[in-house]
């Protein structure tokens, strides 16, 4: 080893101890007589200090000529500082040099390496090996090797085993894009790389593998977006022989013990609601729980009395946005404007303020009565001081407009503190889904998530009301994982790809191997996947999972320090026979 010990471990217990440090120049001091240089790696920083009269001329000049990032080698006598630093672990101690080789010089970098950078976001990609040297990178760097190796030693004491599933698979209509790959060897064919491996779990539980885990890459062609990558990286499991009580048991247990062992933090039990409830309540699968401010359907209150856009709107709902009775006119004109964006889409926004004085003040008030917004305030459980904010049309549309206003107020008011966590499961999705533009059924998660076995009877005769025995981990808002119990009989697995427009012949292409499989033992199994990128994200107090990936794509789905994806040579595309028009 070129060093002793590293630039993040020495302390008040290490003075006069004859040290070699190596490292990264961050910045010097030059004060004439004295010299100081803080010195970086991975672990930490520590300050070198040359001296007039203590120090060699020699030494003194090279301390002059060293630059930003410069790496060198420093030996010398750990010795206290007087003048400690706090905000850095070795800010008790100092290194004074008695030798020093510069090791490698460095130009000058085109941003500051430092905790607080004046580089932007694209060049930072750019030079992003230059990113990674800064200390919130690294930590959340850190963070995501702890969670790696905290997720494996959870599952494999719970007994799992982890398995490698290919890379290079077969495309498949369903889900997202994927990216395909052409094969030399086979021309005119093509690989895909997965989006999960979802079959090969499924084939994993009838070898009889019983608990299988994998941290896993997988690739989706899709718009990408904060908490979206081309590539990404999921913790993937399957059981066998379990229900779905067995399931969130085991998983809850999981992301307990992760929030203890990362971050100290006992989340308690973990609510569980509906999906219908869910919508209902909050206008989203993913509701985040951290505050209040649930959805009230006014259609009994509010329909009937003369206003149109009331009347002819399929539901009327509110939100409770307590104590902002005082919000001014153009606080509330700012609340409509951003109801009216097209994100969001609502077509205008009715507000009612509960007076301190027991009187209502609304937008509305030609339309309605104060005995009419006294009984919208009681059905809202408002009091004195609070903010009615009420908006009305179709159900879907309404619902998810209001899940947007219900979280710009949360955010508004301070309600979504990072620092706070609040996890839930939601269950009982529909299996399916009814597309307009193919006029066909879709699933709601993917073609092999079991119906609820009481709803399996109607999967030819009310297919849009069959539920899914399928559930989701949702924490602060965020989608964190999400799985189900499979199908693992090959006739109900037929039946599913019919209601899904799959003709016998297209389904034994695509997924033939599968069904073929069910056919030799298959046992009752489910499974989980969470997006560990998110879970990094979420953990490290981040919107974007690109901070915790080491060389992320930016938002066109490009690496621009290696700028990829680039041409390739007309040699090879000839090879794979593909010809550009």
């Amino acid at each position: 080893m070129l060093r002793t010990h590293t630039c993040g471990e020495l302390r008040v217990n290490h003075v006069n101890t004859e040290v070699t440090l190596c490292g990264w120049v961050q910045r010097t001091r030059n004060k004439g007589s004295v010299i100081w240089v803080d010195l970086r790696d991975r672990y930490g920083i520590t300050q070198l200090i040359f001296e007039e009269g203590s120090t060699t001329t020699e030494l003194m000049t090279q301390a002059t000529k060293l630059g930003r990032e410069f790496v060198v080698k420093a030996s010398g006598t750990v010795v206290e500082r007087l003048s400690k630093n706090d905000k850095i672990e070795t800010g008790d101690i100092e290194v004074k040099v008695s030798a020093l080789e510069v090791l490698n010089k460095s130009n000058v970098p085109p941003f500051t390496i430092e905790d607080d950078t004046d580089g932007g976001d694209e060049l930072r990609m750019k030079y992003r090996y230059l990113d990674l040297r800064r200390g919130p990178v690294r930590n959340n760097l850190q963070l995501r090797h702890r969670m790696m190796q905290e997720t494996r030693s959870y599952l494999d004491d719970q007994g799992f085993m982890e398995v490698e599933t290919p890379v290079l698979i077969k495309s498949t209509p369903e889900g997202a894009r994927d990216f395909v790959v052409p094969s030399r060897m086979n021309e005119g064919e093509f690989y895909a790389l997965p989006q999960s491996p979802q079959t090969f779990k499924q084939l994993l539980m009838v070898s009889g593998m019983d608990r299988y885990f994998q941290i896993v890459k997988c690739f989706r062609d899709e718009d990408l977006r904060a908490d979206r990558q081309p590539e990404f990286t999921q913790i993937d499991c399957e059981l066998s022989f379990i229900d779905r009580e067995d399931v969130l048991t085991i998983f809850e247990g999981m992301i307990k013990h992760l929030f203890m062992s990362l971050k100290g933090i006992e989340i308690g039990d973990i609510d569980r609601m509906s999906y219908d409830d869910a919508m209902r309540l909050y206008g989203s699968d993913k509701p985040d729980t951290r505050f209040d401010m649930q959805f009230v359907e006014l259609n009994g209150v509010a329909q009937g009395k003369g206003f149109n856009v009331f009347d002819a709107s399929e539901i009327v709902v509110g939100i409770c946005a307590k104590g902002c009775s005082n919000y001014t006119r153009k606080q509330l004109d700012a609340l409509t404007d951003y109801v009216k964006k097209p994100q969001v889409g609502a077509k205008g926004l009715v507000y009612v303020k509960c007076n301190e004085d027991g009187s209502f003040k609304s937008s509305v008030d030609k339309f309605y009565t104060q005995e009419d917004l006294k009984s919208w305030a009681e059905e809202m459980n408002a009091s004195a001081g609070d903010l009615l904010l009420v908006l009305s049309g179709d159900k879907d549309h309404t619902r998810k407009a209001m899940n947007e206003l219900r979280l710009h107020m949360g955010d508004a008011l301070n309600l979504r503190n990072k620092d706070e966590y609040k996890a839930l499961w939601v269950l009982d999705f529909p299996l399916l889904e009814w597309d307009e533009e193919t006029t066909r059924f879709h699933a709601m998660h993917h073609p092999f998530t079991s119906p609820v076995p009481q709803d399996l009877d109607k999967l030819e005769s009310a297919p849009g009301e069959v539920k899914a025995n399928a559930y989701d981990m949702v924490i602060n808002g965020v989608e964190a994982g999400g799985g189900s119990i499979r199908i693992h009989d090959r006739t109900i697995q037929q039946r599913m790809f019919k209601q899904l427009g799959f003709t016998d012949e297209e389904a034994q292409d695509q997924f033939g191997f599968l069904m073929d499989a069910f056919e030799y033992g298959a046992p009752p199994h489910g499974g989980i996947a969470f997006g560990f990128d998110r879970l990094c994200a979420l953990f490290g107090g981040s919107d974007s999972i690109r901070d915790f990936i080491a060389f992320p794509k930016n938002n066109s789905g490009r690496d621009v320090m290696i700028d990829s994806p680039s041409p390739v040579d007309r040699v090879q595309l000839d090879e794979l026979g593909i010809s550009l028009k």
